[in-house]
């Protein structure tokens, strides 16, 4: 890695402001020994435990570090991301720079799922339908000129279709209207050219979404989306669980009983005779008047609830989810003697026994005898607005990570800028199911923090979050710190309620451009903070990461409180339940390292580049006045503590001045 990564090497020469760093080598060398020692024989079985973390903070340069060696592995590898930005940069940043000057024979590929990719045979058929609502003549034509010319049908093509755009959900590739081998369209279907494209490629770039639904369909026998693969990178890796946990559970919502009844009369109505239509449509209102009788029992209160209490008591709940079940089969009995195995009477059919089976999964009552470590899923709904979604969650994803990531790939690297919490892997090892002695690597950012930035916490005599006063208290610190920066602050709350009362306490007494999360889309949001350098930007959630903004317009992060998850949700207690069954304490266990993991993410937001300046605030003094503050400390950048509000106007007069000497 010398050669590549030195400071003679082909990075040095060929890669524009590249500086020589050691731990970037290190983790490349690293990688490059994981990946060569675990794939040289392709007849041995894998070994879960050939594994490796790294946690790479910003600016180490870790997506070169981990993609040059998984190239020279000569390998087909998976790199999966959670997030669209840093799959863009890899394919047009990094991917072009390592077929130029590293191995010009490099065949990579994106691949997304299904939904992403247009389904030829849906759009001819609705455009043969006439269903002229749904787009106009203008649409029609740029789809056709698009499709004569896209290589794979992705959806991303399309820049002038809206995100939410009725018309693409009917048009792309879903596997239940897949017909598969009977398909006309099949020789020129965008999905099979990708796959047989993939086939072809020893880098694939996927999300973890993505990488979990190949998973899961080879767990359950029913094929597979991605083409064998011998070892996985995930970048990102601190999203790792979340997804599993989707992907290894069950659902089942309104919305899909209502989909799948809307198809159904479409189909019905164009396709069948009027005494077939009268019969199966009988049984389709059947089943959504079943599916209203069941959802009305169920609290209507939004939010998610545990449903097995409701289970075990409601008896006329169960007796409604009963006659659910029978709706469903008396329905698949219908387009079984409409269709006789012919489409898309067949695909609907194969939906309304998936739909079924996972509502019987969901709602049959568990043993209420069985230990907690026992349990392996937690049954729960959640009330929306427009919709009921059903779930059962599992536990514990650790023992599903081993059945069908673990046990099917030779290796797997984990990387990420969030792995540790105070120094050490344990929380993210248990969690993932790997041993104490997994190898791991930690590397400090190399951007100097001690000279270049301030962590403000307030001093003693500030109100804890829960005490008396702390709201005025908070939002006078706020005015405060965001008019010594001059503006260009990100502040990250923990709820919208907390953002909505900072909002209407400051809004008219702030002098500089404000923008709030939810008045505008994300991307549009952070594109308005970033062409300002006096912009303040309130936000919540998704702030929290992915916000990589360099430069003068964000020279202050606030965050408002330690980020404690609300510990009432089913799957948050049911964790919280198992470890405190096993002995444990949840609190210092679970709870402490998840609000680690979310506050280091959200004080990474600072320093973007080498040349960053500026101040991390963060208003809780629970940092100094509890004990579990000191693991808080120990996991934030070595940037010097302050207490005092007057340093930190000291720290941006000094900031000012150096810059208009410099200027």
């Amino acid at each position: 890695m010398e050669d590549i990564f030195g400071p003679e090497g082909v990075l040095a020469h060929h890669l524009q402001d590249y500086e020589p760093r050691p731990g970037q080598q290190q983790m490349a060398a690293a990688v490059s020994e994981l990946l060569l020692s675990t794939v040289e024989s392709n007849d041995s079985a894998p070994d879960w435990t050939s594994a490796l973390a790294i946690e790479a903070e910003t600016g180490l340069g870790k997506t070169l570090a981990y993609l040059i060696p998984a190239v020279l592995s000569g390998r087909r590898i998976v790199v999966s991301t959670n997030t669209r930005n840093l799959q863009d940069q890899i394919l047009k940043r990094e991917i072009p720079f390592i077929r130029e000057y590293i191995e010009p024979d490099l065949k990579a590929l994106c691949v997304k799922g299904r939904q992403n990719y247009l389904c030829l045979y849906r759009w001819h058929q609705l455009s043969a339908a006439g269903q002229g609502e749904l787009f106009d003549d203008s649409a029609n034509q740029r789809i056709v000129g698009w499709i004569e010319q896209t290589r794979f049908g992705d959806r991303a093509e399309l820049d002038w279709l809206p995100s939410q755009s009725p018309l693409w959900q009917k048009i792309c590739c879903q596997s239940h209207f897949c017909l598969g081998g009977d398909c006309p369209d099949g020789p020129q279907c965008f999905l099979n050219r990708l796959r047989r494209e993939a086939a072809n490629s020893r880098l694939l770039v996927v999300n973890h979404h993505l990488l979990f639904s190949d998973l899961a369909v080879r767990r359950g026998g029913y094929g597979e989306v991605l083409p064998r693969y011998e070892a996985v990178i995930f970048d990102e890796a601190h999203h790792v669980e979340k997804v599993a946990t989707q992907f290894f559970g069950r659902s089942f919502s309104r919305y899909q009983v209502s989909d799948l009844v809307g198809d159904i009369e479409r189909s019905a109505l164009k396709d069948l005779s009027r005494h077939r239509q009268k019969e199966l449509l009988k049984k389709v209102h059947a089943l959504s008047g079943r599916m209203e009788q069941f959802a009305a029992l169920l609290p209507l209160e939004p939010g998610r609830f545990v449903l097995q209490e409701l289970l075990v008591s409601g008896s006329e709940l169960m007796e409604k989810r009963d006659g659910l079940l029978r709706a469903f089969a008396q329905l698949a009995e219908g387009l079984d003697a409409v269709g006789k195995g012919q489409e898309p009477w067949a695909q609907y059919n194969l939906r309304c026994a998936d739909l079924q089976e996972q509502l019987e999964f969901i709602t049959t009552e568990s043993f209420d005898d069985l230990p907690e470590e026992e349990n392996r899923f937690i049954h729960w709904f959640e009330r929306r607005e427009k919709n009921l979604v059903l779930s059962a969650t599992p536990v514990d994803v650790s023992e599903e990570l081993q059945a069908s990531l673990f046990s099917s790939v030779a290796a797997c690297v984990f990387t990420s800028a969030t792995l540790t919490t105070a120094g050490d892997f344990k929380y993210f090892f248990k969690r993932m199911g790997l041993s104490d002695d997994t190898p791991s690597l930690s590397f400090p950012s190399p951007f100097d923090y001690a000279a270049q930035t301030l962590i403000y916490v307030p001093g003693d005599d500030f109100p804890e979050p829960t005490g008396h006063g702390y709201q005025q208290a908070l939002h006078t610190q706020l005015k405060l710190l965001i008019e010594a920066a001059g503006g260009r602050a990100l502040i990250l709350f923990t709820s919208f309620k907390a953002l909505d009362l900072a909002w209407q306490a400051l809004k008219d007494d702030l002098h500089y451009p404000l923008l709030r999360q939810g008045t505008a889309p994300r991307h549009e949001l952070l594109r308005r903070f970033s062409s300002k350098t006096d912009a303040v930007l309130f936000a919540v959630a998704s702030f929290w990461e992915g916000v990589d903004i360099p430069g003068e317009s964000l020279s202050l992060v606030i965050i408002d409180k330690l980020p404690f998850e609300v510990p009432s949700d089913p799957v948050m207690m049911a964790r919280m339940n198992r470890i405190k069954a096993s002995g444990g304490n949840p609190f210092y266990e679970f709870q402490v390292p998840r609000a680690i993991l979310t506050l280091r993410q959200g004080v990474g937001r600072l320093m973007r580049s080498s040349g960053d300046r500026g101040v991390i605030a963060v208003l809780d003094v629970r940092l100094f006045s509890k004990g579990y503050g000191r693991r808080f400390r120990n996991s934030l950048p070595p940037s010097p503590i302050v207490r005092d509000t007057d340093e930190v106007v000291r720290f941006f007069k000094h900031t000012k001045d150096d810059d208009d000497q410099r200027k």
